[in-house]
């Protein structure tokens, strides 16, 4: 399966929320909530406005999972 099967995406952190929350937004414009997958807490890498991530989409919407951090 590739990314785009998937539901991945890339996106620049815009604000940073309480609770490890992230508004995100992604190439084509739009804002989505965004939280950090199990590995990047466990890890403890960090995630600050302006840095470009990549998502994974929940396919019915709503929120968006950040796998890495690119930038």
């Amino acid at each position: 399966m590739t990314e785009e099967q998937k539901g991945g995406a890339t996106g620049i952190v815009e604000e940073v929320l309480p609770n490890s929350l992230f508004r995100v937004r992604l190439e084509n414009g739009e804002l989505v909530l965004a939280y950090l997958a199990g590995k990047m807490r466990l890890h403890r890498i960090r995630v600050l406005v302006g840095d470009k991530t990549e998502l994974v989409l929940d396919p019915y919407g709503g929120r968006a999972r950040i796998t890495r951090r690119l930038s």
